[in-house]
């Protein structure tokens, strides 16, 4: 029988992490077992989870109404081809993402991962306007700062000059960049804003076929909280100029911005959504992106098939997550339950404030930011945070929180008193 570190010696040998080099890799840290918002080390440390693996666990770790879905589906399918075959967890899933998602939003097509969501809804825009007899609308304008996915089309439309993926850029699909929207929730609407992005429009309408956007919060590409009004003029111009509007909701999705999606900011609905992360509350891959009727008999009527299919398209076990999560959260008062995390994460990183190494502290719903001045080395800093018992994972100038909604006020003030003691120890 292998040791822990034995364990950990294999795993720097053979696995490849996601963001990590081969050669230099960020210290890992081997997990036993989770429950609630506590993930156990297997040297028997626990830590308190501020990132919902990756925005995902909503409802916490190990629970048992997830348990028991995934369990009694198992004893029935695991998993059958969607091709020619269909199975009533997939159908009680789009019944309910329909019920409550936009009320233009009608169809639904399952896919395995946000990113791929995403790659569905690109093609969705490209093939509708070819049956609409306008083959030439290939291309999308969408803002910089935004991150969509790591997949080809997806990181076409993340941001080319400051993301993750300009190394790429040779390689992708060049499409049309405007600025990203001014920050601030309730900040006024700068009129200099839109006409940027009318002219970007005007200019290149004949071949654009989708604005794609992150409605209200631009997540990874800096945690940008915006004023949601700029998307009901965002939606008038893709009117005037036939152009589809793609949100993407793969992490405002399911609550975490106070709402139920940040399409619930605005007073409109877009054309095609995409929704994944905590979809399934976190316990498996699964993703769907929803558009209305048409696009959908627009494809349909005119041009026969939409050309996509994943092989674990509608995935059984991962719909019955989803129908289970989605039960769970229907529980929830959701404005109630996340105004009151905002209330507990703006109360205990407000001291953060004071550090002479932070620029901002923001919140926003379940979204707690703490912006300094200097980025951070992720290598160096993460085993302070599990030193303290707490699970976060900054990047870039970012330290954030994105915490299980059933978190304590207690483990909120735990995760903000590690974040104040871990900044106040990095150098100005």
């Amino acid at each position: 029988m292998k040791t822990d570190q034995e364990y950990l010696d294999l795993d720097k040998q053979l696995l490849w992490h996601p963001y990590t080099s081969m050669s230099k890799p960020s210290p890992h840290f081997l997990v036993e077992k989770a429950s609630g918002c506590e993930i156990t080390l297997s040297d028997g440390r626990t830590l308190i989870d501020g990132m919902s693996s990756w925005w995902s666990v909503i409802h916490g770790y190990n629970h048992p109404t997830m348990n028991a879905a995934i369990q009694a589906q198992l004893s029935q399918v695991s998993h059958v081809m969607f091709g020619g075959l269909t199975h009533k967890p997939a159908i009680e899933l789009a019944e309910k993402l329909i019920a409550i998602t936009p009320t233009e939003l009608q169809r639904v097509f399952f896919s395995d991962s946000g990113s791929v969501s995403v790659e569905v809804a690109l093609k969705m825009a490209i093939q509708y306007w070819n049956t609409q007899d306008k083959p030439n609308k290939q291309f999308f304008v969408t803002p910089k700062s935004g991150y969509h996915g790591d997949t080809f089309a997806a990181m076409s439309v993340c941001d080319p000059e400051n993301g993750m993926h300009n190394l790429f850029t040779g390689a992708l699909t060049q499409q049309f960049f405007i600025s990203p929207p001014p920050t601030g929730l309730s900040e006024p609407i700068k009129a200099e804003y839109l006409d940027e992005i009318r002219k970007t429009i005007e200019e290149n309408h004949q071949h654009i076929a989708g604005f794609i956007i992150e409605p209200v919060v631009q997540n990874a590409g800096g945690m940008r909280f915006y004023n949601p009004d700029y998307l009901n003029h965002i939606r008038a111009l893709c009117d005037e100029f036939e152009i589809l509007l793609i949100f993407d909701e793969i992490a405002t999705g399911f609550g975490r911005t106070g709402k139920l999606f940040a399409t619930d900011h605005t007073n409109i609905c877009p054309d095609i959504m995409c929704v994944g992360k905590a979809l399934t509350g976190g316990y498996m891959t699964l993703a769907a992106t929803l558009t209305n009727d048409k696009v959908a008999l627009g494809i349909s009527d005119n041009g026969g098939v939409f050309m996509h299919g994943p092989t674990f398209m509608g995935n059984p076990l991962a719909c019955s997550a989803a129908n289970a999560s989605l039960s769970i959260l229907s529980e929830y008062n959701i404005p109630e339950k996340i105004s009151q995390l905002e209330t507990w994460m703006k109360e205990a990183l407000e001291p953060c404030e004071q550090l002479e190494q932070v620029k901002e502290v923001r919140c926003l719903g379940g979204i707690g930011v703490v912006e300094l001045k200097n980025a951070i080395n992720l290598h160096e800093i993460q085993p302070k945070f599990v030193e303290l018992g707490v699970w976060v994972r900054p990047f870039g100038k970012l330290i954030y929180l994105m915490p299980p909604y059933v978190i304590s006020q207690q483990q909120v003030q735990t995760l903000a008193k590690a974040i104040y003691q871990v900044v106040s120890e990095e150098p100005c």
